[in-house]
């Protein structure tokens, strides 16, 4: 097995590998092009430990590492930054290095590599969220508008309803400002129309569905659709977790000395 470990710094365009070997020496940097990557990938030797923050296009990375024999490390970005030389002048040379670093560590705590259909399913608890936002944005806006022309809507979905529902009887607002809050209504409408397609998708898991259909129990599926509907609360929960661990060593207050075992 290869004592090299390789950090890389994933990009859109140009990726920044280094090669770190069993002392922490650094034996090799490159600036690879996205498709020369992918073919450099099956040049490294089996076993090699390749480390990538897991960011975008990381378990894709990852997924194409474990194709051609390597050993994919995904790390949360927290936990390599204290590894990066100097972090005043950060650059992808200085990041490639600081990965490959953070990789060798023996308490390093990695990301499981996802195959293709858990981000498929991840993907639309992703969208939903940025549907939930942009729902908020635009009831927010609304409320705005209204609130320009005296008409102050309580910080509710139904109270907005019933206010746009009255649009019409309003005299008070020029045609003109009907017309704009009426195509602003109809844009909020779809927006939680598909939070609420999200909603039924998840639950429904119809991935994991047509694999009952191909003879899985359908119970087993439900449990997965259900599984689904719960992995991203796990998510926001674990980093919240991550984000507020206590520190290892316990604190021993100022002006008292600790006691050995002995004592």
């Amino acid at each position: 097995m290869s004592t090299i470990t390789i950090g890389v710094d994933l990009a859109k365009s140009v990726f920044s590998v280094c090669a770190v070997d069993d002392a922490g020496h650094v034996q090799r940097r490159q600036d690879l092009g996205r498709e020369a990557f992918a073919l450099w990938l099956a040049q490294v030797p089996a076993g090699t430990v390749v480390a990538m923050e897991a960011c975008s296009g990381a378990h894709h990375w990852a997924r194409r590492c474990l194709e051609v024999g390597l050993q994919p490390r995904l790390m949360a970005a927290q936990f390599v930054t204290p590894f990066r030389k100097n972090r005043t002048s950060k650059n992808d040379r200085n990041d490639a290095e600081a990965i490959a670093t953070a990789a060798r560590q023996g308490n390093m705590r990695f990301v499981p590599v996802k195959d293709v259909e858990q981000q498929a399913r991840l993907a639309w608890h992703w969208v939903r969220e940025g549907y939930k936002a942009e729902a908020l944005a635009i009831g927010n806006r609304l409320r705005g508008l209204l609130a320009e022309f005296g008409i102050v809507i309580a910080n509710s979905d139904a109270a907005l309803r019933r206010a746009l529902a009255d649009l019409d009887q309003d005299t008070a607002l020029p045609a003109e400002m009907q017309e704009l809050l009426r195509d602003l209504s109809a844009h909020w409408d779809q927006v939680r129309d598909r939070i609420a397609t999200s909603d039924a998708r998840i639950v429904a898991g119809d991935g994991a569905r047509s694999r009952g259909d191909a003879g899985q129990p359908l119970a087993f599926s439900s449990i997965l659709a259900s599984n689904a509907l719960i992995l991203a609360g796990f998510f926001r929960i674990a980093l919240a977790c991550v984000m507020s661990k206590p520190p290892i060593f316990p604190q021993v207050p100022v002006g008292t000395t600790r006691k050995s075992p002995g004592s």
